[in-house]
């Protein structure tokens, strides 16, 4: 499980590691009417992948409007930027992907002071997208660990396709 959580979010955003402990995104939830946000990229994690068993399924990022400048230019982001993605099952019909039932929701967001030990990014995964059923217990270890490579970017993996 805890594999499957450092691949999904890095689909997403984050930051580099740090000697201080991370945060604890307990406050963290599921925002409300993120697929009206921009909509970033959908991947697809397949059989063919070596991350299906941890990560399979559609991935849909979106970014709320406070981040997409930065998106747009390749980061910094600034704080209160939220990244969202929800992954869900999906099945091959006649040659056509087709989005299937949700299996969680993860959920960066910026704030350089109380997630300092985590590039300011603080993390959660929501099984089901169940906001009683968070996943995330060291975003250090589960989430951050995977971003450091994207430090350049602002740790964030997803950029902008015009």
């Amino acid at each position: 499980m805890l594999q499957k959580l450092r691949l999904l979010f890095a689909t997403l955003v984050l930051l580099a590691g740090a000697t201080f402990p991370a945060e604890p995104a307990d406050d963290l939830k599921p925002p409300t009417g993120y697929r009206q946000w921009f909509h970033v990229n959908t991947m697809i994690v397949d059989k063919a992948s070596p991350l299906f068993g941890d990560l399979g399924g559609m991935h849909n990022v979106y970014i709320n409007a406070t981040g997409l400048a930065a998106l747009k230019k390749g980061g910094p982001y600034p704080n209160k930027s939220v990244f969202t993605t929800d992954l869900h099952d999906f099945t091959i019909s006649e040659g056509s992907t087709v989005m299937g039932d949700l299996k969680g929701v993860a959920v960066m967001v910026k704030d350089k002071k109380k997630y300092a030990a985590t590039g300011g990014w603080g993390f959660q995964f929501f099984a089901g997208g169940d906001p009683n059923k968070p996943v995330v217990t060291d975003a250090a270890k589960q989430c951050f660990a995977c971003h450091e490579p994207k430090k350049s970017q602002d740790y964030v993996y997803s950029t902008y396709i015009p």
